[in-house]
C-alpha cells in the first residue's frame, strides 16, 4: 500500500473507531476501498490491511449491512469483490436516519411518558412545575434535533426556525425534605 493510501486508510480506521458505528478496522476496509478505482476482493483487502480473509469477512459484512460498501461481481472471476459505496451522501443519510434518529426518539418517547406521569402523580405542585419545565425544554430541543435529523435523511432544506428551542427555564429545586 503506498503512503497516501496508508494515511487515508489509518485515518478513516481512527474516525470510525470513535464513530459508535464502526470499528477501527471497517473503517480501514471502507479506506482501502474508497480509494480503489476497481473492485477488490477479500483476498486483495486481507493483504493490503495484513489481515487475515475470515476478519476481513466477519467485518465486511457490516460495512455491507451500513451500505457504506457493496458486493459485486468481475468478470471472469468466481470470488465476491466490494467496493465503497459511490453515493455517500445518501449512505449518510440512511446512517443519520437509523442511527442517530432512533436515539433521539428514544428521547422524546422517555420525555412523554415522563410528561403523562407528572400529569398523573399526586404530590408537590412546586416539584411537579419544575419537572414540567425542565422536560418541556428538553423535549423542545430533541423534537428540534428530530425534525432537522428527518430533513437531512430526506435530503431536504431545513427550516432553520425549527432549530429555534425556548431555552431550558432554570427553576429553582424544590426544597428538599428533612
Amino acid at each position: 500500500m503506498d503512503r497516501t493510501t496508508g494515511i487515508f486508510v489509518d485515518g478513516m480506521g481512527a474516525a470510525a473507531a470513535t464513530s459508535g458505528i464502526l470499528n477501527q478496522l471497517q473503517g480501514r476496509i471502507f479506506g482501502l476501498l474508497c480509494l480503489q478505482p476497481h473492485p477488490l476482493s477479500l483476498e486483495e483487502i486481507a493483504i493490503d490491511l495484513e489481515q487475515s480473509k475470515s476478519n476481513i469477512s466477519v467485518n465486511i459484512r457490516g460495512l455491507v449491512d451500513w451500505h457504506l460498501v457493496r458486493r459485486t461481481r468481475v468478470a471472469g472471476s468466481r470470488k465476491d469483490h466490494y467496493e465503497a459505496a459511490a453515493d455517500f451522501w445518501r449512505v449518510m443519510q440512511e446512517i443519520m436516519e437509523r442511527r442517530f434518529r432512533w436515539n433521539v426518539r428514544q428521547v422524546l418517547a422517555t420525555i412523554a411518558e415522563t410528561e403523562r406521569a407528572v400529569g398523573e402523580a399526586t404530590g408537590r405542585r412546586e416539584s411537579a412545575q419544575f419537572v414540567t419545565t425542565r422536560v418541556a425544554g428538553l423535549r423542545a430541543f430533541f423534537a428540534a434535533i428530530d425534525a432537522g435529523l428527518g430533513a437531512f435523511a430526506q435530503g431536504k432544506p431545513l427550516d432553520p426556525a425549527a432549530l429555534r428551542s425556548p431555552p431550558l427555564v432554570a427553576l429553582p429545586r424544590p426544597r428538599q425534605r428533612s
